[in-house]
């Protein structure tokens, strides 16, 4: 029986593949674990099933809400997610999900906590001392069902009004194992499918949908199970979903402004954007 994971780490571990079409490197930094995966060539996206393109997996001891650990943990995955961008234009952070669904709610709360700043300019941007600050603009599209939209549909009319140069695409992962869940951040430049961490695919939010780069970020909440007397897998997440839901919106919340606000305290902006 498979079971679905939208983790690089876990759909290349059980193949044997050559370098010049799958590259590894792993890193400790402090109690994290980053586990960097190129996919370069057609075989490789054969085998792992999934496209070409860069994918960090962040391994942490667990999401906590203890500041120094929070603040370490989003200094690395920040530090990733930018490497991962362009280095200047305005970028659209896209926080998808459905709100009233806790295991699916990570890209709302998430965007809720990411200040947009593509507003703050002119006069008031020099006279607040924010001159520098990268212009970002933030948007919760929804779910189909709520809207009538395809999420693509909804970000796509975004990004011809406002032209960014990347988007930061925030959703829900599945897992193959139940000791990610909680304890994995995915980062990937190929995008992101909507969806897909709770068995509900649609439409892709990629480069070749959006014309930009588009960045992935997620943290699996679900992962597949059997049980006595069903066929098929059935999808479980933790009792305490709730709370892993806020804790992993505050990071890479965190993680989000580390990458785009690098001259500011990414606390004190995520402080910021809550209150508004």
């Amino acid at each position: 029986m498979n079971f679905r994971t939208d983790l690089a780490v876990e759909a290349v571990a059980p193949h044997h593949l050559k370098e010049e079409d799958v590259c590894q490197q792993t890193q400790k930094i402090g109690t994290l674990t980053l586990h960097r995966i190129r996919i370069l060539t057609a075989r490789g996206e054969a085998a792992v099933g999934k496209p070409r393109g860069r994918y960090v997996t962040a391994t942490l001891p667990s999401l906590t809400d203890h500041e120094q650990d929070l603040s370490a943990h989003a200094a690395a995955i920040g530090k990733e997610l930018k490497a991962m961008l362009p280095p200047e234009g305005t970028v659209l952070v896209v926080g998808l999900g459905n709100r009233t669904v806790t295991p699916d709610a990570l890209g709302p709360a998430t965007a809720e906590l990411v200040l947009a700043t593509r507003h703050i300019r002119g006069e008031f941007a020099r006279t607040a001392g924010l001159t520098d600050l990268r212009p970002t603009a933030v948007i919760v599209p929804g779910v189909l069902g709520q809207t009538g939209t395809e999420s693509s549909e909804t970000v796509r009319g975004v990004c011809r009004e406002i032209h960014p140069a990347a988007v930061i695409v925030i959703d829900a992962l599945a897992a193959g194992e139940v000791n990610r869940l909680g304890r994995t951040v995915q980062l990937c430049d190929s995008g992101i499918a909507p969806g897909s961490g709770v068995g509900n695919d649609r439409r892709p939010l990629n480069r070749e949908v959006l014309g930009v780069p588009v960045i992935g970020i997620g943290v699996p909440t679900v992962v597949d199970a059997v049980m006595d007397g069903c066929e098929a897998p059935i999808m479980m997440t933790p009792r305490e979903v709730d709370v892993m839901i806020s804790r992993a919106a505050r990071l890479l919340a965190l993680s989000i402004h580390v990458a785009l606000q690098p001259a500011y305290s990414p606390t004190e902006l995520m402080e910021v954007a809550r209150g508004i």
